[in-house]
């Protein structure tokens, strides 16, 4: 991608990405819907490269909902695999590559396995800041505001915290992108058009794309389209 020196200081710092579509690629050309989450791992990875490339900080994909547990075991047991498989991959070649590992979302629910390298791969990370993808994994929008209530409640019954001063930044450091800035361009592929329990609070003044593309065929170009059209949003944040 070819950037302008005004672009460039315009390039968004944190793209969110609802990886959307595996099924349905997997079903036109009959095959299981796993195949499909195995070929969206795998543009997955090349995003997260491409979006390293062009100076992308922070980098969020939606990778396992609250409410992706309703659907087949057979689906879940296969997607958990895969997760478990690419963040081994991350562990093994961290300082090589680099990159911050943060997770949004209750890893309660997780398998110990997959939930131990979960948090391992955040620990040994913790001091990479060049670029920082944050899986959002067993999350859910308004789940995250609850636990974050229910945390702040919490410090308010044990006189850590006054509930009359609550303002929305101190709030924020209860969410579980805590530290993060918010995401300048949400995209989501697929052809669908919502944000699915997605990073709602954080995604209050984002740029929305939406795109008639599904995750496993979305490539650089298609992201270099959704950048350029973030390009001509004019952001006034409620102003004139």
């Amino acid at each position: 991608m070819a950037l302008s020196d005004k672009e460039k200081a315009l390039m968004p710092q944190h793209i969110a990405i609802i990886m959307d579509g595996n099924g349905r690629w997997a079903k036109k050309r009959g095959l299981p819907r796993t195949a499909g989450h195995k070929a969206g791992g795998e543009t997955f990875r090349t995003i997260a490269n491409y979006c390293r490339s062009i100076g992308v900080k922070y980098l969020s994909v939606y990778a396992f909902s609250t409410e992706n547990w309703k659907r087949s075991q057979e689906e879940i047991g296969a997607l958990m695999i895969l997760l478990e498989r690419y963040l081994a991959e991350g562990l093994r070649d961290m300082e090589k590559n680099k990159v911050c590992f943060r997770f949004f979302g209750d890893l309660s629910r997780l398998n110990p396995r997959l939930r131990k390298l979960c948090l391992q791969a955040q620990e040994r990370s913790a001091d990479y800041h060049e670029v920082q993808v944050n899986f959002c994994l067993n999350y859910g929008g308004r789940d995250e505001i609850v636990r974050a209530a229910k945390a702040f409640a919490a410090d308010v019954a044990a006189g850590k915290r006054s509930a009359d001063s609550l303002t929305e930044a101190e709030f924020e450091n209860y969410l579980d992108s805590a530290g993060v800035p918010d995401p300048e361009l949400v995209i989501r592929p697929s052809g669908e058009q919502r944000l699915s329990n997605f990073l709602p609070w954080q995604s209050a003044y984002s740029e929305f794309v939406f795109m008639d593309v599904l995750w496993p065929d979305f490539g650089p170009e298609d992201l270099d389209k959704a950048i350029e059209e973030y390009f001509r949003r004019n952001r006034r944040f409620g102003g004139v």
